[in-house]
């Protein structure tokens, strides 16, 4: 599977000029490309929309920046309070669905055209 994100722009995001995290990098990118195409519905065969690409690149951001702190709900301490969402796609549910209803129209006019005789 291609990278739909280059390891770089995440490095940028994250302000990190050494080579000494890229491998834990890597495997963010991988996780979240891979989570990313089964909530839309994408096999390894389909094509990953471009326009969707700063989705991995924010939720990478958020994992991890999050890493050592999976799955927290809350913490709190001396006035510092930290929340997790339990899903990180949330924010960009209605681009999800956007994308998914064009994907499934595209398919049913294709199917539509196999029964449409000239």
């Amino acid at each position: 599977m291609d990278s739909v994100i280059e390891l770089q722009d995440l490095k940028t995001m994250l302000q990190l000029e050494t080579t000494d995290q890229d491998g834990l990098l890597n495997l963010i990118i991988k996780n979240t490309t891979k989570a990313l195409r089964f909530k839309l519905c994408l096999s390894n065969g389909n094509e990953f929309p471009q326009e969707l690409d700063y989705i991995v690149l924010e939720v990478c951001v958020r994992r991890y920046n999050r890493l050592k702190n999976e799955g927290m709900a809350s913490y709190s301490q001396e006035g510092e309070s930290i929340t997790f969402k339990s899903d990180d796609f949330n924010d960009f549910l209605s681009e999800s669905i956007n994308l998914r209803w064009v994907a499934c129209h595209r398919i049913c006019l294709r199917v539509s055209d196999l029964f449409v005789k000239d």
